[in-house]
């Protein structure tokens, strides 16, 4: 089933088939349905390939629409904006708090008939458009940021980097396409998984069944109507549900069951790339990011555990879990690694991690959570999915975090399901800072609800040295944490 969360989305429909239906969805939706507040962005193409009479019947859409939304100050917030060859916004979420002013605005829109930079709107949607500055309430509220983008073809612009970016931002991405629109690009841009977020549309007949879907999804409490699975609480949401974990227990890898929070306790193994492309330097900044992780964690016979391996064409492990016992030897164990600087066989490194890092000869423990934490800049020399698949079937929750020239393909195999949940990316460190908060947020969803001291002083630390390693050129980061 889907998952919608509180956090932003993004929904993307093809133009050509989905026009007649419009007066249909007004027919079938009937008045305002029950939902929870939303912050609702519109973003149209205006591209010269809609002929006038299907612009109008977009807006005729976009009016029939609002049907199912409940607009005001403290209710649904609408905004809108069109793009071609360039984004004009036209009204924000807090400039019109009532159905029939956001009506007649959208009545009033020309269309642009200019080009079709679908990957530029996504982009402003992202940074501009669904922020506090533009009338979005605050993450902390949970009130979900979903855009609508209605596209009739293939962008000219690439859509698949700002798309990762924003599904990592939280956005999560409905692409529906109808007609020529490739599904290559909807997959692209949807969010995974692709069944639930991507659709291909080519008549009317097709689109009913669609409309019908996203009409239940604003009017349903998913958490009655659906088989949720939550081992403790089902919190319904816009379209879906979040499972959410009494108070001593964190929500595990697959988003649904619970586990007992250890205090703390952990075996964790850093997985360091030291291929040629990383560069000296930037090898003695990660290896300073290691040890300011080491400081916060206690580390003793009955704590935490860490371990390390280096790998580039081949894996060597610097320490095992079992070897030190204090936060000192450790780091002086991490300062005296030295540095590999040749190929970048991350597939081979996850394997290794998978098969030995972990066992008990090399001192991993039974009923602890394990952590992993990978390090590398770029596209790996070998295949990462097996390995990958393999530790999270174990038990190991993995998170990815992308920076720079990550490959967005490899992240999802590394990175745990929901990949929403567990993947992250940004262009440079200047927003790593940002990410790592919602990455700590991820492990321990509600401090109020799961109270690991050890774990949220783990991810402050993470969080502080991603913000002073902001000025350094580190291209990618990948995190592969534990499932607590």
């Amino acid at each position: 089933s889907l998952v919608l969360k509180s956090q932003p989305s993004l929904l993307i429909l093809g133009h050509s088939g989905v026009l007649d239906l419009f007066a249909w969805i007004s027919m079938v939706a009937g008045n305002s349905c029950e939902t929870m507040p939303l912050d609702f962005v519109f973003v149209i193409d205006s591209s010269r390939s809609i002929r006038p009479e299907d612009y109008e019947k977009v807006k005729t859409f976009i009016i029939n629409l609002l049907q199912f939304l409940d607009v005001g100050h403290n209710a649904t917030r609408v905004g809108l904006l069109q793009y071609g060859s360039v984004v004009q916004p036209e009204f924000s979420l807090n400039t019109y708090y009532s159905k029939a002013e956001v009506k007649e605005a959208v009545r009033n829109m020309s269309h642009l008939a200019t080009g079709t930079m679908t990957g530029l709107a996504i982009q402003y949607t992202m940074e501009v458009a669904l922020t506090e500055e533009q009338g979005a309430r605050p993450l902390s509220l949970q009130i979900p940021r979903i855009a609508m983008i209605v596209t009739d073809g293939r962008p000219q612009d690439t859509v698949e980097e700002i798309a990762a970016q924003a599904k990592q931002a939280g956005i999560q991405i409905f692409a529906i396409g109808v007609g020529r629109v490739e599904m290559k690009t909807l997959k692209a841009i949807g969010s995974e998984p692709h069944s639930e977020h991507v659709h291909l549309v080519a008549n009317f007949s097709q689109m009913e069944t669609l409309i019908s879907v996203f009409k239940s999804k604003l009017c349903s409490d998913m958490c009655k109507t659906l088989d949720h699975g939550c081992e403790h609480l089902c919190v319904s949401t816009t379209a879906s549900y979040i499972c959410k974990c009494y108070e001593g227990f964190l929500l595990a890898g697959d988003g649904k069951s619970c586990e007992r929070c250890l205090d703390g306790v952990m075996d964790l193994v850093f997985v360091i790339d030291g291929s040629k492309s990383l560069g000296p330097a930037n090898f003695e900044l990660v290896k300073q990011f290691v040890n300011s992780i080491v400081d916060s964690l206690n580390i003793s016979r009955t704590g935490t555990h860490v371990g390390l391996i280096q790998f580039s064409t081949k894996v060597r492990t610097e320490f095992t879990l079992s070897r030190h016992t204090t936060g000192q030897d450790i780091k002086r164990a991490v300062n005296q690694m030295q540095y590999m600087g040749r190929g970048s066989m991350t597939g081979s490194a996850l394997r290794h991690m998978f098969q030995f890092s972990f066992s008990e000869k090399e001192g991993g423990r039974s009923n602890i959570p394990r952590v992993c934490v990978v390090f590398t800049d770029g596209r790996s020399q070998d295949d990462v999915s097996e390995w990958a698949s393999k530790a999270k079937n174990s038990g190991v929750t993995i998170y990815a975090l992308g920076v720079g020239k990550a490959i967005e393909q490899e992240l999802r195999e590394i990175a745990s399901e929901p990949s929403e949940m567990h993947l992250y990316y940004a262009e440079d460190f200047k927003k790593m800072g940002e990410i790592t908060q919602k990455l700590k947020s991820r492990i321990c969803k509600d401090e109020n609800m799961c109270r690991c001291e050890n774990i949220i002083l783990f991810q402050n630390q993470v969080t502080e040295q991603l913000k002073n390693l902001a000025q350094s050129n580190i291209l990618l980061l990948l995190v592969a944490p534990f499932s607590p």
